[in-house]
């Protein structure tokens, strides 16, 4: 099965208002390098043979270069994000379009629940970890999960430079996650080595170069330049670490796994369904 990945070009990305901490509208992106860099991650998910869906950017949503926190999916149904903060609600009917288009059957949680997607929702395994505290409410954690049918472990977080969940915890597999403690409230780091098998545990300053915002690919590792920091024992998990420049992200607080909603699960339910997967 082919991996496959949602992007949007950054024709439109900028800092125009500031929703969280990295934000400053002061900070101009260099447009000419955040398509360079956007690029090279482009380029690299094509090397290592996963297809790439493109949305279509959009005027005036300078966010929506980061496709993570549009929905969260797992087999051919997509839980659409109510993002948390009105600068970013635009966002949520062209995410709708892209993901039908893609064949979802799309779900939206009550207007009153603020819920942004991949960003604070990945799964280890069959089951999802949610995060809360910034930018996702708690309370839509339960319905994710119905509407899903996968059991849900909820985590709180509590530094605001992590404020969502793909910022410091990365799946990698069903056994092996990267996480930095410092961004959990105690209990929540506590249910997290209960839970996962082998934590490989990243400090808060690598964390910081967004070294956890990262994507596995098999045994590859794509991520910012600090996951360089954690190779040894990501080497002794079995993977391999990519490196790719990722500073103009950065600058609005976002990076490789920002930049990429993993379809992934969405084709595992799909090939069990020969109408959806002729070949």
């Amino acid at each position: 099965m082919t991996a496959a990945v949602l992007m949007c070009r950054p024709d439109f990305f900028g800092i125009e208002y500031e929703i969280n901490p990295w934000m400053h509208v002061a900070v101009k992106v260099d447009h000419a390098l955040a398509a360079e860099q956007w690029d090279a991650l482009h380029r690299t998910y094509v090397d290592l043979g996963v297809r790439v869906e493109l949305a279509a950017p959009v005027s005036g949503l300078p966010d929506m270069v980061f496709t993570a926190n549009a929905a969260v999916l797992w087999d051919d149904r997509a839980v659409l994000s109510n993002f948390h903060h009105a600068e970013r609600q635009g966002e949520e009917a062209h995410w709708r379009a892209e993901l039908e288009r893609l064949g979802f059957d799309v779900h939206e949680l009550p207007r009153s629940l603020s819920f942004e997607g991949a960003g604070d929702a990945l799964f280890v395994g069959d089951q999802l970890f949610c995060g809360y505290g910034f930018r996702t409410d708690r309370e839509s954690h339960r319905p994710v999960a119905r509407i899903l049918d996968v059991d849900v472990v909820s985590l709180e977080l509590v530094d605001p430079r992590f404020y969502h969940l793909d910022t410091c915890f990365c799946p990698l597999d069903a056994d092996n996650v990267l996480a930095a403690p410092d961004a959990f409230a105690p209990d929540s780091i506590r249910v997290i080595r209960e839970l996962v098998p082998n934590l490989i545990e990243v400090p808060v300053d690598v964390a910081a170069g967004f070294a956890c915002n990262a994507m596995p690919l098999g045994r590859h590792l794509l991520s910012s330049l600090t996951i360089s920091q954690m190779e040894a024992p990501l080497a002794a998990a079995g993977y391999t670490t990519i490196p790719l420049p990722m500073g103009e992200f950065l600058k609005a607080g976002g990076g490789v796994r920002c930049l990429s909603l993993p379809l992934g699960a969405a084709e595992r339910g799909r090939a069990r369904d020969p109408e959806r997967n002729p070949e």
